[in-house]
């Protein structure tokens, strides 16, 4: 691997680890986020990704292999798609985050992170950021084109969206 892809790859975790960093009284392992606004106020946090629900996608130009716990995947009312992500480098270290994707304005939003004890902890920051299709952060940009939304901007049903990420390609939009 070129120095430049693993200098990349270096990035992408440590900016994941920095806006993953717990806010004080973060939430537990199926708490919500109390005090927080609108529809994010009833987000409440899936059960810890278990190694038999880890549904392995593709994203080019990484050393990062990336999973999707295919039981945590929702559609929320509002159509924002939410879901386990766990990246795992090629040393064996692991991210896990419980983050969501706004399909119509092409966003993220990362809600929590997971703790090495199986619980989780609140993200410090958590507004929603644009989707990058650049080396930085393309691993978002590879779930929202090819796995959780459709052309148009509509999200998926999560049946829909876990049965694409299993079958490792996108599925045909509806007539």
């Amino acid at each position: 691997m070129r120095p430049l892809h693993i200098l990349c790859a270096l990035a992408v975790l440590a900016a994941t680890i920095a806006l993953a960093q717990p806010a004080p009284g973060g939430a537990g392992q199926d708490g919500d986020f109390d005090g927080k606004p609108g529809q994010e106020q009833k987000t409440q946090l899936p059960a810890y990704p278990k190694p038999e629900n880890l549904v392995q996608f593709e994203v080019a130009s990484t050393s990062f292999e990336f999973y999707v716990d295919a039981a945590s995947v929702t559609v929320a009312q509002d159509g924002e798609v939410r879901y386990t992500l766990v990246a795992r480098s090629s040393s064996g270290a692991m991210n896990v985050s419980f983050e969501g994707i706004r399909c119509k304005t092409y966003e993220r939003k990362l809600y929590a992170f997971g703790r090495f004890d199986g619980t989780w902890g609140q993200a410090r920051r958590s507004e929603w950021g644009f989707i990058s299709r650049g080396q930085s952060g393309s691993q978002h940009a590879v779930l929202a084109d090819d796995f959780f939304c459709l052309l148009g901007g509509r999200a998926r049903a999560a049946e829909e969206a876990v049965q694409a990420l299993r079958l490792g390609r996108r599925l045909a939009a509806p007539t």
